[in-house]
């Protein structure tokens, strides 16, 4: 498993929740990615920059990946373990994987992803999933570039959707 993978001159690694300048870069790329229009034009909420990373740290199946350029952090992934019942082991689930404008189209995607790879192959994984949207062409390239498809059991029955039902 590789701890730390270093590409050009991205250094990515998996975030510890206790160091404050991970805990910062989290919050200010999460909110980032959601004022971009892929993650749905609006920034967090004050509730949400506060108490995000500690939530993370509260859940022993959710870990993220970060990337940096020297300092400055340029890449973030949020992943939870999940668990699939007909191959009856975990799965990785990429929930946020965002790189910041300036940076895209440079590997850092790309790298992230070979690190969250590797981590979810150390738990047992038997796969990785995500959900991207039909608009962010670019992302859903380089998904199927690192060998992403969409998901479908029997072809006759097509591809599956992804639904969700606000609680609250």
């Amino acid at each position: 498993m590789h701890a730390v993978l270093s590409t050009h001159k991205f250094q990515v690694c998996r975030a510890d929740y206790a160091n404050p300048g991970h805990a910062s870069a989290i919050v200010a790329l999460l909110d980032a990615y959601a004022i971009d229009p892929a993650g749905g034009g609006k920034a967090l909420s004050a509730f949400t920059r506060e108490h995000l990373v500690a939530a993370l740290a509260a859940r022993p199946q959710a870990f993220s990946v970060l990337a940096f350029d020297a300092a400055a952090a340029v890449g973030l992934v949020n992943c939870f373990e999940g668990f699939s019942t007909f191959a009856c082991q975990p799965l990785v689930n990429l929930h946020d994987v965002a790189v910041l404008p300036a940076y895209r189209g440079r590997g850092v995607g790309a790298q992230m992803l070979a690190l969250v790879e590797d981590l979810a192959r150390a738990r047992g994984a038997c796969k990785l999933t995500l959900e991207v949207l039909q608009g962010n062409r670019n992302a859903g390239r380089l998904y199927e570039r690192l060998g992403f498809a969409d998901y479908q059991l029997d072809p006759a029955m097509g591809q599956a959707r992804f639904m969700q039902k606000w609680l609250g």
